[in-house]
């Protein structure tokens, strides 16, 4: 039986696939590993095409046209035939000791015939500019090592979220979900970290390091150079996470999870209005967007759109008089934000 499907999407990864794949393999025979060949230009493909060969178990591929790091993400969903599905960058890792503990636990929760919809671990910011990390746990909003239910989950500070890298999702609960992630399109671990979640009632948090994600190279999607290119992926993304669920919808659910689905919203909405105004651009252009943004939320949902726009963080945003202030202001706390977690 394999325990865990681990999704591996890989464009031009030549250089780290390896290293990403090495620490899967630790797993064994319990798990089978998925790597989505995104139409790389280099030798992804032969590397999986190697490891293919040697694991004929263990590890498969899928070679698709180039789509996205979402559509690997589906794809890798859609061959999984494992209890658990993880998603894992080709230029991240695991750790051994955090997922030998994490298979052990999924193993002894299915003989016991209690198995979760959903794993949380920790996760690390591994710097690669100044060799330096940041550990990001869930241990002050929720019993470590224990099962949880939205009842008992904490509300999360501003800038802690539950992000792609801390979760493993059960196979069926996600499908279950119908989150489909959209091609070509950047920042849709968000919405895969939000949609699922309404289906997920039973949550174990598993303390242990997991998850080491590769942060710092110039190219990746976060970079705040990259933020001007991209922000229509951002408003994309955040869209869909709106309609996913009317908020008339979202307030009638349990309290915990109501609380952390309007948070994430929260968060994201102000980050998308950072992501439109961040850079040199035209500033009247720059809040034509941000404008456009929020009058498509009022047609589609206003009931969203008076929470996102006038009872949400945003809301210190419209009490400062100047479009170049506000563009300040928000630029600033999301580079505060950035430093804590050293992700900027």
């Amino acid at each position: 039986m394999k325990y865990i499907s681990f999704g591996v999407p890989s464009y031009n990864s030549e250089a780290y696939l390896r290293n990403c794949v090495d620490s899967l393999l630790v797993g064994g025979e319990d798990v089978e590993i998925i790597i989505i060949n995104d139409g790389s230009k280099d030798k992804t493909l032969d590397i999986c095409k190697e490891y293919a060969a040697k694991y004929p178990t263990i590890v498969k591929y899928v070679d698709q046209e180039n789509s996205g790091h979402g559509e690997g993400v589906n794809q890798g969903l859609a061959h999984a035939t494992g209890l658990y599905y993880k998603v894992v960058d080709s230029d991240d890792h695991l750790y051994k000791d955090g997922y030998l503990e994490l298979l052990e636990t999924i193993k002894i929760h299915y003989r016991d015939d209690i198995s979760p919809d959903l794993y949380l671990c920790n996760f690390v910011y591994d710097h690669v500019l100044d060799n330096t990390q940041f550990v990001s746990t869930y241990s002050k909003y929720m019993k470590p090592n224990s099962f949880n239910t939205w009842k008992n989950i904490k509300h999360m500070h501003f800038s802690k979220m539950i992000l792609m890298h801390s979760l493993v999702y059960k196979t069926e609960t996600l499908i279950k979900s119908c989150t489909i992630l959209p091609k070509h399109c950047f920042y849709v671990d968000n919405y895969f970290s939000y949609k699922p979640l309404i289906y997920c009632k039973s949550i174990f948090y598993l303390d242990v390091n997991l998850y080491s994600y590769f942060i710092g190279r110039s190219d990746q999607s976060i970079n705040k150079a990259n933020f001007v290119k991209r922000y229509d992926q951002q408003l994309k993304v955040v869209n869909l996470m709106i309609d996913s669920i009317k908020y008339d919808d979202l307030v009638k659910l349990d309290k915990g999870l109501k609380y952390y689905l309007k948070h994430a919203l929260n968060v994201i909405n102000i980050v998308t209005v950072a992501f439109c105004t961040i850079g040199d651009g035209d500033l009247k252009k720059q809040w034509k967007v941000v404008n456009d943004y929020f009058a498509s939320i009022k047609k589609r949902d206003p009931h969203m759109y008076r929470f996102l726009k006038f009872r949400s963080y945003y809301f210190f945003v419209l009490l400062v008089p100047f479009k170049s202030l506000k563009k300040k202001l928000i630029n600033a706390f999301y580079d505060f934000e950035c430093r804590k977690t050293k992700v900027g």
